[in-house]
C-alpha cells in the first residue's frame, strides 16, 4: 500500500483535472424538464427527449435511456449515437436526463425544485439533497413509468437503460435493486442494460478474483470498505433499497436480467480514475478494463454458466463513451445491429 501512496503522489494532476471538472458548473443544462414525485416529495430533473412523449408514438418500438459520466456533460449521446445507427434509430426514441449538483444549480441559477446530489450520490442511488430526498433511482422508475403507457407508446418492445462510466456505474447497480424491471414485465415489454466502462461494480460477496484466476474471501483488515455500498452490501444502502434486503435473492434475479458489459480494451490506464486508486477500487482489479473482466468471471463463477449476462469487447477504444456506444459491439447493444458476435462472454468488433 506504501507503494501504492507514492505512485498517486507521482501522478496528481489527471486526479485533480478529473475533480476539479466534477465539482465545477457544467456549462450546458438539458433543455426539458421531468417532475420526480414520490411518498418523500418532489423536484424537477432535467432531461432531454429526442420525441414527444406527450403525444402518441405508434411507430416508437425501442427507448433508449442514456445515463452521463461523473463530470455530467456527455449529454448529446444520443446524437452521436442515432447517425450511426441510421435506420435502426428511426424507431427509437431516447432519453437523457441530467443529475445535477449544488455547484450546477447555482451557477445556472436554476429554480428551488430543481433536484441536486452530492458528487458520488447520484452514481450510487442515494437521495438528492434538495429540494427532497428523492432517489436519482426514482428518476429512472419515472422514465419507465412514462414509457410503459401503452396510450402513447402502443408498439414500444424494448427499452434500453446505457450508461458509461459513472453511468455504467448507475446502470449496474439500478439492474440489481432498481423497481422498474417489474412495472416492464407487466407491459410485456423487455429491458436491456448496458454497463459500459465503470470504474466498479457492485458485489453479491466478499469474494474477489485472486492473480490466479479464483476467487476468494477478502480480509476486511487488509482492504477497509472493500464491501461497502455500492461496491457490496455494507454501510450505507440506498433509502431506495428495499427492506429487508436479501442478497441471495437480488443476485437471483440480476443473473436472469438481459446485461452486457460493453469494455473498451484500451481502457487501460491504471490512473485514470480520480477516486480509483484505493484499495476497493484497486482489489476489483489494477484498471476498467481488468476490472470488468474479473467481474464477468465473477459472475460466470457465481452463475456456474447460466445467465443472461453477456461481455462484449470493443477492440482499441479507450474510455470514450462516443466510441463505445458507436461501435459494432456497441451497436449490437442498443440496436441488435448485426456483426458483434452474441455470445456469452466473447464479442468482437
Amino acid at each position: 500500500m506504501f507503494a501504492l501512496f507514492i505512485f498517486i503522489a507521482a501522478n496528481p494532476h489527471a486526479v485533480a483535472v478529473e475533480l476539479d471538472l466534477v465539482k465545477t458548473s457544467v456549462p450546458v443544462v438539458l433543455d426539458s424538464r421531468l417532475t420526480i414525485q414520490t411518498s418523500t416529495g418532489k423536484g424537477d430533473v432535467p432531461v432531454h427527449i429526442s420525441r414527444d412523449w406527450t403525444i402518441r408514438q405508434v411507430d416508437v418500438t425501442r427507448a433508449i435511456i442514456l445515463v452521463h459520466g461523473w463530470p455530467r456533460r456527455d449529454l448529446d449521446a444520443d446524437e452521436y449515437v442515432s447517425k450511426h445507427a441510421g435506420k435502426a434509430a428511426l424507431d427509437t426514441i431516447f432519453i437523457t436526463p441530467q443529475f445535477l449538483i449544488q455547484a450546477d444549480v447555482t451557477g445556472h441559477q436554476l429554480p428551488a425544485a430543481t433536484l441536486r446530489w452530492d458528487l458520488d450520490g447520484w452514481k450510487q442511488g442515494y437521495d438528492a439533497q434538495a429540494p427532497a430526498p428523492v432517489s436519482s433511482f426514482d428518476v429512472i422508475d419515472s422514465i419507465i413509468q412514462r414509457l410503459t403507457d401503452r396510450r402513447k407508446f402502443p408498439n414500444l418492445k424494448i427499452i434500453v437503460l446505457a450508461g458509461h462510466s459513472a453511468g455504467g456505474q448507475f446502470v449496474q447497480r439500478y439492474a440489481v435493486v432498481g423497481h422498474g424491471a417489474d412495472a416492464l414485465s407487466a407491459a410485456d415489454i423487455h429491458v436491456r442494460y448496458v454497463v459500459a466502462n465503470p470504474a466498479t461494480y457492485l458485489y453479491f460477496t466478499d469474494k474477489r478474483m485472486q492473480s490466479d484466476g479464483s476467487f476468494a474471501v477478502v480480509d476486511a483488515k487488509n482492504c477497509p470498505g472493500f464491501s461497502n455500498w455500492n461496491m457490496g452490501w455494507l454501510g450505507k444502502l440506498p433509502a431506495y433499497v428495499a427492506q429487508p434486503v436479501s442478497v441471495d435473492k437480488l443476485e437471483k434475479a440480476y443473473l436472469a436480467r438481459d446485461v452486457v458489459y460493453l469494455l473498451g480494451t484500451a481502457d487501460n490506464d491504471p490512473i485514470a480514475d480520480a477516486l480509483g486508486m484505493s484499495c476497493p477500487y484497486k482489489i476489483q482489479g489494477a484498471t476498467r478494463y481488468d476490472r470488468g473482466l474479473a467481474y464477468a468471471k465473477y459472475i460466470d463463477f457465481s452463475a456456474q454458466g447460466h445467465s443472461n449476462h453477456r461481455l462484449m469487447k470493443v477492440p482499441n477504444v479507450g474510455h470514450h463513451a462516443y466510441a463505445m456506444y458507436s461501435s459494432t459491439c456497441g451497436l449490437a447493444a442498443l440496436f441488435d445491429r448485426p456483426g458483434c458476435r452474441l455470445k456469452k462472454w466473447r464479442c468482437t468488433r
